[in-house]
């Protein structure tokens, strides 16, 4: 009984651990689509990129954690890819003129991904 009480708030935790993240994406998302708009030297720009890169770190550092449960393989793929996004939005901010669009097309699949 203890057991089949225990598994339910594991399912339930790691659904609510997936929820928070999309919050996070989504976030990020509204602020890249933001600043999309606002166009290449805007505040929103770099507040879009910044929060993009913090993001990432805290997921990194997550996904370093020995207690993270997802298999090895796709944290080692998914940290890689972290690292990519975070150098590809210091990219754009020391060249504003760069298209967002791949970074914002990365972030709205790893989104997607959480349901």
């Amino acid at each position: 009984m203890y057991k089949f009480a225990y598994a339910e708030i594991l399912d339930e935790a790691g659904s609510a651990g997936r929820d928070r993240e999309r919050q996070a994406f989504d976030h990020v998302m509204d602020l890249l689509t933001e600043a999309q708009a606002a166009g290449a030297d805007s505040p929103e720009l770099r507040s879009a990129l910044l929060t993009v890169q913090k993001l990432w770190r805290f997921l990194i550092s997550d996904l370093a954690d020995s207690q993270n449960e997802l298999p090895q393989t796709l944290r080692v793929n998914l940290a890689s890819l972290g690292l990519w996004i975070i150098q590809e939005a210091d990219r754009i901010l020391n060249d504003p003129s760069r298209d967002i669009s791949l970074l914002v097309d990365v972030n709205r699949s790893i989104r997607d991904g959480l349901k």
